[in-house]
């Protein structure tokens, strides 16, 4: 089997006796739609970037959609051909503000097209219209000829969603996506991660602070405490003692109502159940 992701021993010090990852190993199979957990610092930012090949870990193997990312502590020469097929979703957009929308939606094809139309940002009649069905499937495709700094925060990391459609990416890394941004914009974004999972069958890897956002999406989920993977399974298996493991007092606020004590050892799961057996067809 081709994994999506292939993670074999990785490990990462960015000081000599503070390991930011610590012989990581896994496999995320295609069409999967998984949650990293863990608390400020864990290494679960650090770990995507490790799989999109921006930076190379001290020891260790990574391959996404079956080509290698970095062995042994450096970075694959054919890395660039690689990230065609990753999205990354950054927690800031990364959109040109002053570009439209669907010129910043459209630099999703740049590894494809020739240099010269990538500086003058020339794309065909065929190509815009592929960008425009990206954003009609995020929902924004109104505010396509838009400047990008127009948007809200949600419509922004929705269009930068719609970029890897774009790309035709087979893997979406997507590093605290909703991180900055109200409970409805939020909703829409995880919304449209997990409706483009279900429709593409594109395998997504997802950071996230919040708890019941992660089991309300993602049927597994991935837990790192200190770099080290320390949980690697169901969501609707994880247990209030488990993330009391992680986050500590912090657990309440990440779970608003879950209602989580010392004495209680199951979880609310909210809307999870409803989600989870889609993302399973998919």
């Amino acid at each position: 089997m081709t994994y999506a992701i292939e993670v074999k021993g990785l490990s990462k010090s960015f000081r000599a006796a503070d390991k930011a990852l610590d012989d990581v190993s896994l496999q995320v199979a295609p069409g999967e739609m998984v949650a990293l957990l863990g608390a400020s610092g864990s290494g679960k930012s650090t770990l995507l970037r490790h799989m999109a090949g921006f930076v190379a870990g001290d020891c260790g193997e990574i391959l996404v959609n079956g080509q290698v990312i970095q062995r042994q502590g450096r970075i694959s020469k054919r890395v660039r051909g690689a990230r065609a097929g990753i999205g990354f979703v950054f927690q800031q957009f990364n959109l040109v503000g002053r570009l439209p929308v669907i010129t910043n939606v459209l630099a999703g094809m740049l590894p494809r097209v020739p240099m010269y139309r990538s500086l003058l940002r020339w794309f065909r009649r065929d190509e815009v219209e592929v960008g425009l069905r990206a954003l009609a499937q995020v929902g924004i495709d109104g505010y396509a000829f838009q400047r990008a700094s127009t948007l809200s925060g949600g419509q922004q990391q929705r269009a930068a969603i719609a970029r890897t459609l774009v790309q035709n990416a087979r893997t979406i890394l997507a590093d605290e996506p909703i991180a900055s941004l109200d409970p409805e914009s939020s909703r829409r974004v995880m919304d449209t991660l997990a409706q483009i999972n279900r429709s593409r069958g594109v395998a997504v890897v997802v950071s996230l602070h919040q708890v019941d956002v992660a089991m309300r999406y993602c049927p597994r989920v991935v837990a790192l405490r200190r770099g080290k993977v320390v949980y690697d399974g169901p969501s609707a298996q994880l247990s209030a003692t488990m993330l009391r493991d992680l986050y500590g007092a912090e657990l309440n606020e990440l779970m608003p109502g879950a209602g989580v004590s010392d004495d209680v050892d199951t979880i609310p799961l909210g809307g999870r159940a409803a989600v989870a057996p889609q993302l399973a067809a998919a």
